[in-house]
């Protein structure tokens, strides 16, 4: 198993804080976000880490991982991002985001799930997302599981009963799933260009491969906005981190 982490975004939202930076260097709890999400990854086992850099990326750097470049940062976003990194699909592998951090237990149920293309759910991110933000609905997107399968997600604004969880950047692809990604992107390259992983992922459904929610319950945080920066650090002098994320 390896993990391939897509860091080549600025990160314009959380700009304050991350001037002159990758999004994934931003310090959080005594280390970079890159550096928790690689601290978990070899704790869960996987010594395998590709990370693709863009925006600063000389600045992203630490032993023992893999490193390729998305040169056209700038006019493209996940899934050219992950695509630089092709010629390292050849086994099972895990795509993460480099603005989240997930605790072991996430990786766990994670790892092990079966399925061909996995994507990690939060079925329990109501009271996290209303904690987080001071308008929740204006950050929702619709996710709808039906028969253990995934049949529609990332629309903005769904109405409520399109949404069954919440999308974590946390996926999983086994030797199947890699031929179903490369061949759904390959049958329009263009499309893609600076489309999200939640595009390319419904691009699959759409053509009748199966997306599997792996179902989690917190555990997570999203790195998005400098709002979400500043409440993260007060809610660990406060306490209230530890009702989601540990």
């Amino acid at each position: 198993m390896k993990a391939i982490i897509l860091a080549a975004g600025e990160g314009t939202r959380l700009k304050k804080y991350t001037e002159g930076m990758p999004k994934g260097m931003l310090p959080f709890a005594g280390k970079p976000l890159l550096q928790h999400q690689i601290e978990t990854l070899r704790t869960g086992g996987i010594e395998d880490i590709v990370i693709v850099r863009g925006f600063e990326g000389a600045k992203i750097q630490f032993h023992g991982i893999t490193y390729y470049n998305n040169l056209d940062w700038q006019n493209t976003n996940m899934v050219e991002t992950l695509m630089c990194a092709r010629e390292e699909m050849t086994e099972e592998f895990l795509v993460c985001y480099s603005d989240i951090l997930y605790e072991p237990k996430v990786l766990e149920t994670v790892l092990s799930t079966s399925c061909n293309v996995g994507v990690t759910v939060d079925m329990d991110f109501l009271d996290y997302w209303n904690a987080r933000l001071d308008d929740p609905q204006s950050d929702h997107e619709s996710l709808i599981i039906e028969n253990n399968r995934i049949t529609e997600l990332g629309t903005p604004n769904p109405p409520p009963e399109k949404i069954s969880g919440r999308y974590v950047g946390l996926l999983k692809f086994s030797g199947q799933g890699i031929d179903n990604l490369k061949r759904t992107y390959q049958q329009n390259p263009k499309q893609f260009k600076k489309a999200f992983m939640t595009d390319l992922l419904q691009a699959m459904i759409d053509t009748g491969i199966t997306i599997t929610p792996i179902r989690i319950n917190r555990g997570w945080l999203e790195f998005d906005t400098n709002e979400d920066y500043e409440k993260y650090r007060e809610w660990i002098k406060t306490g209230e981190m530890d009702k989601f994320y540990r």
